[in-house]
């Protein structure tokens, strides 16, 4: 599938009777990178997972493209084109690395499982391997991998780089950059590590306590040193 737009639209949804996230609205043109950035506890993750379905929702819409996904469940997200890879690195741990990634495939021939190869190739390396015999980072991979070979119109990544050892952060990115390079894919960034989303991403916004509290371009968040410590309780950025 092509990349596709994404349209927020006053979108309130939370847990239960918990509301979380309060009148969220952006866009996110075809093809764009969006890091959606906060300190902890302000929302992010339920946004990720509101946009996937997992959540329940109060108010707002949701658009993919042309179509309105709003009420639909998860699994009719995925097929609109909807891929997300959530904060927990879920693998199946008794299947092996390829067992795994033959459940992202999807429709698609064996041959397609070079694609997650090239993207990653410790997963070759290791693609007789459980699961459970990976290491955090090749768990990440593994999950990411599984996610993009469906390949998804919108690709939602939650917090892909937590607990990893800086190599393997930065063998991530550089993966990330490169399909976001090819313009296949809108893709949504959640993470904590600041200035590597910024230098991933064209836009940003940033939530507060589950409300859109700053929005604009990674240099425009650069030059603004209170927005940058307020919001995101760090100092300064590079």
């Amino acid at each position: 599938m092509p990349a596709i737009s994404l349209e927020v639209e006053n979108l309130s949804a939370g847990y239960g009777p918990t509301r979380v996230l309060e009148g969220i609205s952006f866009s996110v043109p075809a093809g764009a990178r969006l890091a959606v950035l906060g300190r902890n506890g302000m929302g992010k993750t339920t946004l990720l997972a509101t946009l996937a379905g997992q959540t329940r929702r109060y108010e707002g819409s949701i658009r993919l493209g042309d179509s309105d996904v709003t009420t639909a469940p998860s699994a009719a997200r995925a097929h609109k084109g909807l891929g997300y890879v959530p904060q927990a690195r879920c693998v199946f741990p008794t299947l092996t690395v390829e067992e795994n990634l033959f459940v992202g495939l999807k429709a698609r021939p064996k041959t397609a499982l070079e694609e997650a190869y090239a993207m990653f190739p410790r997963l070759k390396e290791r693609r007789r391997n459980l699961g459970s015999q990976l290491s955090g980072g090749e768990q990440q991979m593994l999950s990411t991998a599984r996610t993009i070979l469906g390949r998804p119109s919108v690709l939602l990544l939650d917090e892909p780089l937590e607990g990893l050892a800086p190599v393997i952060c930065e063998e991530l990115m550089a993966a990330f950059t490169d399909l976001a390079k090819t313009g296949d894919m809108t893709i949504l960034l959640v993470e904590q590590r600041i200035q590597s989303a910024l230098d991933f991403a064209d836009q940003v916004v940033i939530l507060e306590r589950g409300r859109l509290a700053w929005t604009g371009t990674p240099e425009n968040l650069t030059r603004d040193h209170e927005a940058v410590e307020s919001l995101l309780g760090v100092g300064g950025l590079h």
